[in-house]
């Protein structure tokens, strides 16, 4: 955007830049002097794209912009066109668009995981065919909050309840201190016209549903407050868990060997931690050794093995087999 077109500094402006300018400040310089930004045409993704070109060349660095069409929408190629016009009327170069293939029926996750993983696919092609450092995605605090919430609604524990990292290997997100009515007022302030995604408003998807009506009904009985409130206990649950899995790392190479075809860990070692140490060592296991993610009736049932020893047979779950045996626990894939 050139000098002429420069919207004059407003509070939403200068929330979105500082937020940009301290993401862009933790980014390694010696990888790439190049960032990506993920853009839908949105108003998340229009104003953090509009901040990054700002503020990206103060801080030394290239910005450009990558924009992917889930072709689910009649006329999402005149979307993305669209969206990738805009970028480069801000300045940002290169824009990629990246066109991809999102299963009918969605796979076990529904179609929203299938989309978010052909778009994630799409991303790690963009960092490989440019070389970039990383790529930032416009998720707001107002998303946060949702995410804890979906996770706590699926009883998924606290690994999924402590929401969105702010940095994730070369994933950035900005904004997660930033409401989601902040970068609306980013677009009108700096006459930026942004797209309006049909699938945002459509009920069918649960993130809408508590977008649209559990929390304005929770900000209404409880309070306002409440989504920030959400992001400070996703933020709390991510320390306590980034805690607990260093914990885990120093503990496990004590109490692991190797079985045949698996690894066996101390039955006695198990029982002599808290549960919640326990639990997570079994899960930790299991998915660094077999790939395998285990619910939490799954791993109850294998810390019943420790806590609850009677002699059971062995169990047969998802992917893995464990039994207990001269005071270990042997786990091999199923």
């Amino acid at each position: 955007m050139d000098s002429a077109r420069r919207p004059r500094l407003t509070p939403a402006i200068a929330d979105v830049r500082r937020a940009v300018r301290g993401s862009l400040e933790s980014l390694d310089r010696d990888t790439s002097p190049l960032v990506l930004v993920g853009l839908s045409g949105g108003a998340d993704s229009l104003a953090l794209a509009a901040a990054t070109a700002f503020e990206a060349p103060r801080a030394g660095v290239r910005a450009g912009a990558v924009i992917i069409d889930h072709d689910l929408q009649a006329g999402s190629d005149a979307v993305a066109e669209r969206a990738a016009e805009q970028a480069r009327d801000l300045g940002l170069d290169p824009v990629l668009v990246l066109r991809v293939s999102v299963g009918v029926n969605g796979g076990a996750g529904g179609p929203e995981a299938a989309a978010r993983e052909a778009r994630y696919d799409a991303f790690e092609r963009a960092l490989g065919e440019t070389g970039a450092a990383g790529i930032l995605l416009a998720h707001t605090l107002d998303d946060q909050a949702e995410t804890v919430l979906l996770g706590l609604a699926r009883g998924s524990g606290p690994t999924s309840m402590h929401g969105m990292a702010a940095r994730n290997a070369r994933y950035l997100r900005p904004l997660l201190g930033i409401r989601r009515a902040d970068t609306v007022q980013f677009c009108a302030d700096s006459g930026l016209d942004p797209w309006h995604d049909p699938h945002n408003t459509d009920p069918a998807y649960a993130r809408v549903r508590v977008r649209q009506n559990v929390l304005p009904v929770l900000e209404r009985e409880l309070g306002p407050g409440v989504a920030e409130a959400l992001a400070r206990t996703a933020e709390q649950l991510r320390e306590d868990s980034a805690a607990l899995d260093e914990m885990v790392l120093e503990f496990i190479e004590e109490i692991c060997e190797p079985a045949e075809a698996g690894i066996a860990v101390s039955v006695a070692a198990l029982a002599a931690n808290p549960a919640a140490l326990r639990q997570r060592v079994i899960r930790f296991v299991v998915q660094s050794e077999f790939g395998v993610s285990l619910d939490r009736v799954h791993t109850l049932s294998v810390a019943r093995l420790v806590t609850d020893w009677h002699g059971q047979k062995a169990l047969n779950l998802p992917g893995i087999r464990v039994e207990r045996n001269a005071g270990l626990l042997v786990f091999t894939a199923a």
